[in-house]
Formats: structure tokens, sequence, C-alpha cells
């Protein structure tokens, strides 16, 4: 995501803190900080597919996703 975006949503967030945001301003922000999670997101599970557990005997494994959904 680039700065212009951040800083957008940044400012966004100023305007709300001092006044309700207009319809569109507000869809403005949902829009930016669906974008900027995504983006998060993605960043996070690719760090995650380099990292590897090194076994007692030295070899190393990428880490599994979990399949488990808690109820």
């Amino acid at each position: 995501m680039d700065r212009e975006k951040i800083e957008r949503i940044n400012e966004l967030a100023k305007i709300k803190r001092e006044r309700p945001l207009t319809a569109e301003e507000d869809a403005e922000r949902k829009a930016l900080y669906k974008e900027y999670l995504d983006a998060f997101r993605a960043n996070t599970e690719a760090i995650l597919q380099s990292v590897r557990i090194q076994e007692k005997d030295g070899t190393l494994t990428p880490l599994q996703k979990k399949t488990d959904k808690l109820n």
C-alpha cells in the first residue's frame, strides 16, 4: 500500500475524531482500511511462508497451516 493511501486513512481517522464522517468519507475509509488489511495479511502470509522450524536432527521443516477451526 502506498504512502498516500496510509496518510489518507490517518487523515480520515483524525476527521472522524473531530466530527462524524459523511457517507462518502466513511465509504472511502472502509475501502482504504480493507485494502490496508488485505496488504497486511498478504505480507504476514509471505513472511510465515519463509519461516522454517529446525528439528532436533537439524532438518528444516516449513510451518504448516492449521486446519482445525475453533468452535
